[in-house]
């Protein structure tokens, strides 16, 4: 007899365990519990039914058994947390709970009644992260809102599309699950994706509850999850509006997923994704030493793979970091070589909005072309207006240009999007300065504050709150701010400052007089 279920065949003749195309190690007296609870699968088998099965009613320890199980259990992809395929149901006993399809004839051969279907090997995982969005379930009472719960699936998927470090699995492969009680790691099998997006909605009156999270399908851990709520006005505008949350949640978690993965390789391993994703870990630590080791492996990873587009322009974002912490020994050699690699990732990245929107951040930075910069970044957005990044990358250019409130709008969107995103108090940071150009003081405060709770070591949101709290005439605080600044960027200085860039004369040089007062050197 032989009994198919999920990924995996077992083959009592034979005493075979097959997943897919491979045979399971499995020793005699594991296989002969998985027998007896397979073959028994309508009722919940007793511990002393096995010890009589298994071990011929001899003493056996409550240890030795469950030693059995866990074995059981690992050779199917099961655990004794999950318990999906071998139930324990306490003080009773044990129970098969997984969807069984049985075979008399040989394997591959369909019967005349009921055709069996192998098992279909596993599809090996893409050369990046692949990501499958399974159909929304519908949770209200009416089955005609099951047009609702679709369309937000596909606006998922096409939003996710336009990340292009993604491989987003299309709609018609994803849509065939729709109504069937799948694994995760079914799907990751089937479909050759290593993360899943899954979810539900749920309408009452004129109100609808989304929710969503997100699984590392390889492994059944949860990387996020989150709830949306609104009212049910305007379809295609709720639509719309959720998956633009989803995805701009998502993104920095998946890239926080891939980075966690990378660092279990060894470096003698590498590639240049690999590269890339260990100097983005390194840049999140907001150090100098961790901002040149990451240049180090992006230049690394362009070596491995003279075609990558973003570790070109991740590269820049070293420069931009060099020229604003006054590390750069050679301004102008700096300059040369962002501009270059700017230029490239401009070339290998033109339809990818994340190496368009660095490469116009850096032009705009550290080679002074604030016009073509902005353009860049609107460009991107064009092509990819949930990337939180580039909303981000977009304020800061705008702030350069004397464009504060278009640069508030642009922080805001990038927060709405990405609460969760690494770079979330560049936003605050880049806010309060807004404010500062603005003359609204109080709030650039409370704002320069927020970003320096947020993250510790930003020397952006110490010197915002340095400013802003000598403009409300705290000049103590800022002294205080100043002094944590030049801790954590010491060749920072006034010339370097971001506040000080295409200011008019005047207004440049109250803020270059406060500055100076609070202990910031030239």
């Amino acid at each position: 007899m032989r009994y198919f279920f999920e990924n995996y065949a077992f083959d009592t003749d034979r005493r075979e365990l097959h997943r897919g195309a491979d045979i399971v190690s499995v020793a005699p007296q594991v296989f002969d519990l998985l027998d007896y609870l397979i073959c028994n699968r309508q009722r919940v088998v007793s511990k002393d039914d096995l010890i009589n099965v298994i071990w011929n009613g001899r003493s056996v320890s409550d240890a030795a058994l469950t030693t059995r199980l866990n074995a059981a259990r690992t050779a199917i992809g099961d655990s004794g947390e999950e318990q999906r395929l071998i139930k324990t149901l306490p003080r009773k006993g044990f129970r098969f709970v997984g969807q069984v399809r049985e075979a008399q004839e040989p394997a591959g051969v369909a019967g005349d009644d009921n055709p069996i279907e192998p098992p279909k090997p596993a599809l090996p995982l893409p050369d990046k992260p692949s990501v499958a969005v399974l159909p929304f379930t519908n949770l209200s009472s009416d089955p005609e809102q099951d047009y609702f719960t679709d369309g937000m699936v596909e606006e998922i998927i096409t939003a996710l599309s336009r990340f292009h470090w993604l491989f987003v699995i299309a709609r018609t492969s994803t849509f065939t699950y729709k109504g069937r009680k799948v694994d995760v790691k079914q799907v990751s099998r089937e479909l050759g994706v290593r993360y899943v997006l899954e979810g539900s909605v749920r309408k009452a009156g004129n109100r609808v509850r989304i929710t969503a999270q997100l699984i590392d399908a390889t492994t059944r851990v949860h990387l996020w999850s989150d709830r949306f709520e609104a009212a049910f006005d305007n379809i295609f505008e709720l639509q719309d509006q959720v998956a633009s949350g989803v995805v701009g949640a998502i993104d920095p978690k998946l890239l926080e997923a891939e980075i966690a993965r990378v660092k279990r390789k060894a470096p003698a391993n590498y590639d240049a994704y690999d590269c890339f994703l260990r100097a983005s870990a390194l840049i999140h630590q907001w150090t100098t030493e961790g901002r040149g080791e990451a240049l180090r492996l992006f230049y690394k990873a362009i070596e491995l793979d003279p075609d990558y587009g973003r570790a070109y322009a991740f590269a820049t974002m070293c420069y931009c970091w060099r020229k604003v912490d006054g590390l750069a020994a050679d301004p102008d050699n700096d300059r040369r070589e962002t501009e270059r690699l700017a230029r490239e990732a401009i070339r290998l990245g033109r339809d990818d909005a994340f190496s368009l929107s660095h490469a116009g951040l850096a032009l705009a930075q550290v080679v002074g072309e604030l016009n073509e910069g902005a353009a860049l970044i609107e460009r991107a957005l064009a092509l990819n207006p949930n990337l939180a990044g580039s909303w981000n990358m977009g304020g800061w250019v705008r702030l350069w240009l004397n464009q504060p409130d278009a640069a508030i709008d642009h922080f805001a969107r990038a927060m709405r999007l990405s609460p969760l995103d690494f770079g979330f108090h560049a936003a605050e940071a880049g806010t309060a300065v807004a404010h500062i150009r603005a003359g609204r003081y109080e709030e650039a405060s409370v704002w320069a504050e927020r970003a320096l709770r947020g993250q510790p070591r930003s020397a952006d949101a110490a010197q915002a709150v340095a400013l802003s709290s000598a403009l409300v005439g705290d000049l103590e605080k800022a002294k205080i701010a100043i002094r944590r600044l030049l801790e954590i960027a010491p060749s920072r200085r006034i010339s370097t400052a971001l506040i000080s860039k295409n200011l008019p004369p005047k207004a440049r040089a109250r803020f270059v007089d406060i500055l100076r007062e609070a202990g910031m050197p030239e």
